[in-house]
């Protein structure tokens, strides 16, 4: 009789327990999860409902408080936050997934292959293509436009430098856009050689170019959304700024997010001419759980690869040459009053040291006074000595690693010893801002999120180059590193209240890895991958 009292009252008090528990979507056990709270504190399970993180603690904590019908064993995995890119170009990267891969090539005559392939497969009335590096090359000198005259003498064709700030076009094209040596190159440079154009356009008269390219359909823009919405969720990417967009696209992308089709997170930077200045403004910050429109972007100068980054003194491989900033001082100031004055976010792009001075500056006078402005520098690439200190007033800088270990191979012959110390300062940055926000800048760079992390701690290129590391002093430790891929890129966006860390009430985004980023030897992380992606606690991957 005593036997069955007890086996009751355990069954009540199981009965009871089970009673008590809250029913979740999703349980996740086993794990050891870096939630990159303010401790860097770890954690083994949590608990999911309605896409967001409702309890996180061991796993005695989280089965005995809930209970669900999907529980994941995580089998030991280790679970990070949800990646961020703080900075790329994802709409661009889809549409190149519609044209000529030029990457990796080595040779004009290599270039010649690719886009014959592409032709044949694809048959296009106006070849585009993109990711060509002279720099890669043995004979590192721009190309010309004849060995594209003989292979496309009745069609067009246009192909992007990997860094968008200069295109080698072909005469069919050169035509069609009118450009000939009497055409005006303010911010930028048509190349002139024998008195003719070589077919090389730097910085703004690519715009000509640009306005021939026929419009993408519908039907091929929203293809390449999801086509790079694919490869994003198979790198453990759940948010990406976008650096530079459209209303057209911007309107699309909130569609197809609003119809599920488009689930990806994206902080969207509304191209900073006045048109669209004008168009946001009057409308106001838009704000979805998928969508953040509340920044613009403000191009300074070019790019270094193409001797378009703004500089102080010249080029040390080409006397004479500073490069140029693409707008008037007064434009860009202008530009700069207009945002102070409403609630959005300004990020301009700034490479050349000049840049980085003039932009620094207009931000320092426009925002006298205000206080949690998180206006941006985009790359921060060169910088003098003095300029580094803009940062310790709320300016955040937002830089991409693999710039620093893609560029380290020519970057002294441009700059010269004394300027490559404060170039790629990461670091350095970092201890004068408070924290640094982690990007690609991809297609100019590749999209997987772990070169980012190799090139930020290592400082080396994949095939672990250089030996010690390229400029060790600006390397970032593993926890300022993921912290610059998730939370600090979320503070940047003004959305380190929703995501960034896993935290209860944020969202559940977090990606999965069968290795531990954080102890694993340095030369596997680049190839380490996600085994799962999860966005507002669905599994996308």
């Amino acid at each position: 009789m005593r036997s069955i009292t007890l086996f009751l009252a355990l069954f009540l008090l199981i009965s009871c327990d089970q009673k008590n528990k809250v029913t979740v979507d999703t349980i996740i056990t086993d794990a050891t999860i870096y939630s990159v709270n303010n401790s860097f504190g770890k954690a083994s399970a949590m608990a999911i409902d309605k896409g967001k993180i409702v309890a996180i603690g061991s796993n005695s904590e989280i089965s005995k408080q809930y209970e669900s019908k999907n529980i994941i064993d995580a089998k030991g995995k280790f679970i990070y936050p949800g990646l961020i890119d703080a900075h790329c170009h994802f709409y661009s990267y889809g549409l190149s997934l519609q044209e000529a891969d030029l990457r990796g090539t080595e040779s004009m005559e290599g270039i010649i292959t690719r886009l014959k392939a592409f032709q044949n497969d694809k048959n296009p009335t106006f070849i585009v293509g993109n990711g060509w590096d002279q720099n890669d090359w043995k004979v590192k000198k721009y190309p010309t436009k004849e060995d594209l005259d003989v292979a496309f003498p009745d069609i067009p064709v246009v192909l992007n430098r990997v860094d968008g700030h200069a295109i080698i076009v072909n005469s069919k094209a050169l035509k069609l856009a009118g450009i000939t040596k009497d055409t005006k190159a303010d911010g930028g440079q048509i190349e002139i050689e024998n008195g003719e154009p070589t077919g090389i356009l730097v910085d703004n008269p690519m715009e000509l170019v640009f306005k021939i390219i026929p419009k993408p359909t519908r039907k091929i823009q929203i293809a390449a959304l999801l086509d790079a919405e694919k490869v994003m969720f198979d790198y453990g990417l759940t948010t990406v700024n976008d650096a530079g967009l459209d209303p057209d696209i911007i309107h699309l992308m909130d569609s197809l997010q609003k119809a599920k089709v488009l689930k990806l997170n994206v902080y969207a930077m509304i191209t900073a001419n006045q048109k669209n200045i004008d168009l946001y403004l009057k409308k106001g910050i838009y704000k979805t759980d998928n969508l953040n429109v509340r920044s613009f972007k403000m191009y300074g100068d070019g790019a270094l690869g193409s001797r378009g980054a703004c500089m102080h003194k010249p080029y040390s491989d080409k006397p004479g040459q500073y490069g140029a900033l693409l707008a008037p001082i007064s434009g860009l100031n202008d530009v700069a009053k207009q945002i102070a004055a409403s609630k959005f976010q300004l990020n301009t792009h700034a490479i050349g040291d000049s840049a980085n001075t003039v932009i620094l500056k207009i931000y320092g006078d426009v925002l006298a006074g205000t206080k949690d402005r998180r206006w941006k520098i985009e790359h921060a690439q060169v910088l003098r000595e003095q300029d580094f200190d803009y940062f310790k007033f709320g300016i955040i800088p937002s830089v991409q690693p693999t710039h620093a270990t893609s560029d380290m191979y020519w970057a002294e012959d441009r700059l010269g010893k004394e300027r490559l110390k404060n170039a790629y300062a990461y670091k350095k940055l970092l201890q004068k801002a408070g924290m640094v926000a982690l990007g690609t800048d991809f297609p100019v760079e590749e999209v997987n999120p772990m070169l980012t992390f190799h090139s930020a701690v290592a400082r080396k290129d994949s095939k672990e180059y250089p030996k010690g590391g390229f400029q060790m002093e600006n390397a970032l430790t593993r926890a300022e590193t993921l912290r610059g891929m998730t939370i600090w890129a979320a503070f940047s966006n003004f959305e380190e209240k929703e995501k960034g860390s896993l935290e209860v009430g944020k969202w559940a985004d977090f990606v999965m890895f069968d290795q531990d980023l954080m102890k694993v030897d340095e030369s596997k992380i680049v190839k380490m991958k996600p085994t799962n992606t999860f966005l507002k606690g669905e599994k996308v991957k």
